[in-house]
């Protein structure tokens, strides 16, 4: 190779070499320039149960209201099924980019526990907190007991024949009875249904004589006099029952146990993304028409941050952890 040709190769590779490295420095501010410009197209929002139900709508509502926030549209799907299980799992395997955001609520930290589900809180970075709501113990009307006291009496008088619905085996309204129970010493007869709906129906007609579920699912045939709230298993009183005590209130030291949704998006998800949605999220849930919706359907606004939120759902699993071991409720199989 004479020294024209050598010239020639050294000046081609060098340049070969620029071109390269400038292409990688393109690709790197590339992919940052693609987080901080996130979102580009809709956001979907996986509600884990049924459509029409107290998750899906508020679920709605709340996307509805961070639209404006997030500066694209957020669609919700509804994949319901194994207690949650179904939805929850499919929206931890989504995508880690941000476009893919999971209505969660109390379930997570429960089905592991319960040994019917892998899914875990672990396995999602949390957004935040929305709604918070507390068991209450409601009965007919015209029932025996006016208070929590009196409930008590009556089931020690009558062991095992109070018969208290739920929304199935291991929910959580199922486990709010079976701590109320466990703490006080009384025995109490489980009935599960479909959902807390198919319960206060049963219990309407006179087919149970109580139920432990949230004031919001009892509150209209509260309010027309066919039931009557005892105590709610809270720190403090709920808004949409004011005058109805607290179980702590009732001398029963009884544990606060309640339903509760949030929003989180899966584990690897970058931060800054994440962060986004946060804010987004976390200002629709203060927008008047979120609020005012969580109002008119009395469901408690609760919000916490992410950080507040993650050591919500570490206190939460530890909590039905131990008391799903208590109670003996997990699948040990």
């Amino acid at each position: 190779m004479n020294y024209f040709s050598k010239y020639f190769f050294v000046i081609c590779l060098g340049t070969l070499l620029l071109l390269a490295g400038c292409s990688g420095e393109e690709s790197s501010s590339g992919d940052s320039e693609d987080a901080s410009s996130f979102p580009e197209k809709p956001v979907t929002l996986i509600v884990p149960s049924a459509a029409g139900g107290g998750t899906d709508s508020t679920a709605r509502a709340l996307a509805d209201a961070t639209e404006e926030h997030l500066g694209e549209s957020i669609g919700v799907e509804n994949k319901e099924g194994g207690s949650g299980a179904t939805g929850m799992t499919e929206g931890a395997n989504a995508a880690p980019d941000g476009y893919t955001v999971s209505m969660v609520f109390v379930e997570l930290t429960m089905l592991k526990h319960l040994g019917v589900s892998n899914i875990s809180s672990d396995q999602f970075k949390p957004l935040g907190l929305v709604n918070l709501d507390p068991a209450a113990l409601t009965v007919p009307a015209d029932a025996p007991y006016d208070t929590i006291e009196e409930f008590i009496e009556y089931a020690e008088e009558h062991p095992g024949e109070v018969q208290v619905g739920n929304a199935g085996a291991g929910s959580i309204w199922h486990i709010a009875a079976e701590s109320f129970a466990k703490e006080t010493g009384i025995e109490l007869n489980h009935v599960p249904f479909e959902g807390a709906a198919p319960a206060v129906t049963s219990l309407m007609g006179g087919h149970i004589d109580a139920v432990t579920v949230s004031p919001a699912e009892v509150l209209p045939q509260v309010e027309s006099g066919d039931l009557k709230t005892l105590g709610v298993m809270s720190e403090d009183r709920s808004d949409i029952m004011p005058d109805v005590p607290t179980f702590e209130e009732e001398g029963v030291d009884a544990t606060p146990v309640g339903t509760w949704r949030g929003l989180v998006v899966p584990q690897d998800t970058p931060d800054e993304v994440a962060d986004k949605l946060e804010e987004a999220f976390l200002k629709g849930a203060e927008e008047d028409e979120f609020t005012e919706f969580m109002d008119s359907n009395g469901l408690g606004l609760e919000i916490k941050d992410s950080e507040e939120f993650e050591q919500f759902m570490q206190t939460e699993s530890d909590f039905y952890g131990d008391i799903i071991s208590d109670l003996d409720l997990g699948n040990n199989e």
